[in-house]
């Protein structure tokens, strides 16, 4: 079964806009795995306008599901991956003051960049996936870089998706089985939602993990975390 990672970066906003500790996000992350979620992902950014460096040290030790910390390879935050040792690092090309992650790695144009990287990930044995679009060339050069898994930028599928489904599924079809045939992991995540993610995981059923966070915290504020996350589980059903 496809698992199913929560990106509780919502829960440190809405937190921080008060300041304090309410809602308590150590709480929330634990209640994420007692509902049922197979992981954890935060996305700490410089600015901490969300999950803080502070916030990765404390999860780490409270977790028993795969934690999953996405960022830039900046010094900082290469320190605090290696210091952390998280089941996985996801690696986004984002600028630090960007709002959310909206593109993908260009893993031709970078490769020896991400190359050195994911060999200093790896000596600290840590999994390490590549944040792309869906573009074969570019799954292909995350695997010439060391990526054990392609982390594939699902925003466009979800734009496209209420004109036509298959329209919209089609390049990461494409994609998603070319990272099979050349023996790459395969992840998923931006904006999949109750809306479009069982389809997609119907299309695409060999997904080792889908990281939402957006959508989930927002379904959550009508349905209920535990409902919530019981609903996208299901959407991940054989």
């Amino acid at each position: 079964m496809t698992k199913l990672s929560v990106n509780i970066n919502k829960v440190a906003t809405l937190r921080n806009a008060r300041g304090g500790n309410n809602p308590d996000l150590l709480k929330v992350a634990k209640d994420c795995e007692m509902f049922g979620a197979q992981g954890i992902t935060v996305h700490p950014r410089p600015d901490g306008r969300h999950i803080r460096y502070n916030d990765v040290y404390e999860l780490s030790p409270l977790l028993t599901t795969e934690f999953n910390i996405e960022g830039y390879p900046s010094e900082d935050f290469v320190k605090l991956v290696c210091d952390v040792k998280p089941s996985q690092v996801t690696l986004v090309p984002d600028k630090p003051d960007q709002l959310t992650s909206n593109a993908g790695w260009d893993t031709e144009k970078y490769l020896d960049f991400l190359t050195d990287i994911a060999a200093c990930f790896h000596e600290s044995g840590i999994r390490v996936s590549f944040f792309v679009s869906a573009d074969k060339r570019m799954v292909e050069y995350s695997k010439q870089a060391g990526a054990d898994r392609v982390e594939l930028y699902t925003e466009p599928y979800a734009a496209a998706y209420m004109q036509s489904s298959e329209f919209a599924i089609k390049e990461f079809l494409e994609a998603a089985s070319y990272a099979k045939e050349i023996g790459i992991g395969l992840n998923a995540g931006h904006d999949l939602s109750l809306h479009n993610l069982q389809y997609f995981h119907q299309q695409i059923p060999w997904l080792d993990e889908v990281s939402i966070g957006h959508a989930l915290i927002c379904d959550a504020l009508y349905l209920g975390l535990e409902e919530t996350i019981h609903q996208y589980l299901a959407c991940l059903k054989d």
